[in-house]
């Protein structure tokens, strides 16, 4: 009677005896047969590729912008005009106006947080002046943190080219400061609505393009910072990119709280800068594809080609298939990826037929 042989297969946890299909073939002291010695053909077989494995999920998303953030007011009053969603402002223009008085972008780091006046000192006196500077008032202006009378004079200019009272102070409610230049993303405050101090009044963006996507609790690793995403946009377009980080809830667009209780929203930049996503529907769902790893030109075979190698030292096997015998070599295996595994050794090249098990 022949001799039943036993094998396991990598991954499928499978235990067979077959007197007529195994294919992993034991010496005297547990180990695989030595290279040209005839084995038992497999009942299938595959051929060793050179390919690239990619570990990835892919979800739907949402196009969106970065940085979101509610601008809320500094003062109470009523909004008289507010900025209209989609447009993108600039140094210098009015976000809303309030009680009849425009409350304007400048950019700096430091937020608003008093009103500022001659004789006062601070990074947000400097970043004040250079916004002054930039926007053409103030030839004599020497920009440093001191609110002088030549900071004072520039401030009056600026202040009558918007009719407002030249007083030539600027007053906690008069500006707001902003990295940069900022999308208006929605109104959260109607004309003729009356705000409270701290009360919320638009929401904005920086203009770069992001795709804010949804993963499970479970699927954290793809959260980390740096990781890469290829985006289908809605036209159809394939467009890179990289995980910025999470968002939080309370930065999610409406609707979106409870889907974001239930995971974790990333946000994905993309690459190309503001015209990556110009012209798509923000409104039309995306694909993004996130990877988690990837292997470029290894030796891979279908999991199912891989066994178990009984005895002392154990390890992992190919049966290499070459006319009408067979011999067993050991191999070190790597990522799994779409059905196939990563395999290396001095026995192992592209090209080779391999058995393979089936159920």
């Amino acid at each position: 009677m022949r001799r039943r042989t036993t094998f396991l297969v990598l991954g499928a946890v499978t235990v067979a005896a077959s007197a007529t299909g195994g294919f992993l073939f034991l010496g005297q002291e547990g180990e695989a047969d030595a290279p040209g010695k005839g084995g038992d053909l497999p009942p299938a077989t595959a051929t060793v590729v050179r390919t690239d494995l990619v570990r990835s999920k892919t979800v739907d998303g949402k196009l969106d912008f970065a940085q979101r953030r509610v601008v809320k007011a500094a003062v109470e009053g009523t909004v008289t005009v507010a900025a209209p969603e989609g447009r993108t402002l600039t140094m210098g223009q009015t976000l809303y106006e309030l009680n009849d008085k425009p409350v304007t972008l400048l950019y700096g780091p430091v937020p608003m947080f008093r009103e500022m006046k001659t004789g006062d000192r601070g990074s947000d006196v400097l970043q004040l002046e250079r916004n002054l500077r930039d926007l053409g008032y103030g030839a004599n202006l020497y920009v440093d943190p001191r609110y002088d009378k030549d900071t004072e004079t520039a401030v009056k200019q600026w202040q009558k080219s918007m009719n407002r009272e030249p007083t030539g102070r600027v007053g906690k409610g008069d500006v707001v400061f902003q990295p940069g230049k900022v999308k208006v993303v929605s109104a959260d405050a109607a004309l003729a609505d009356q705000v409270a101090p701290n009360g919320p009044v638009l929401t904005i963006a920086s203009t770069r393009p992001v795709i804010r996507a949804r993963l499970e609790q479970s699927e954290g690793a793809l959260t980390a910072r740096g990781t890469k995403a290829e985006v289908t946009l809605p036209s159809g377009k394939t467009v890179a990119g990289q995980v910025t980080g999470t968002v939080r809830p309370e930065e999610t667009s409406a609707g979106d709280g409870a889907a974001a209780q239930d995971g974790i929203t990333v946000e994905v930049v993309l690459d190309g800068g503001a015209g990556a996503a110009s012209g798509e529907d923000a409104k039309a769902p995306a694909s993004v594809k996130f990877v988690s790893e990837a292997r470029r030109g290894v030796l891979a075979v279908p999991v199912e080609a891989v066994v178990a190698l009984r005895g002392e030292n154990g390890g992992y096997g190919l049966q290499i298939v070459r006319g009408t015998g067979s011999t067993t070599v050991r191999v070190e295996t790597g990522m799994t990826a779409d059905g196939q595994i990563e395999v290396s050794g001095p026995d192992v090249r592209e090209g080779l037929k391999v058995g393979v098990a089936t159920s």
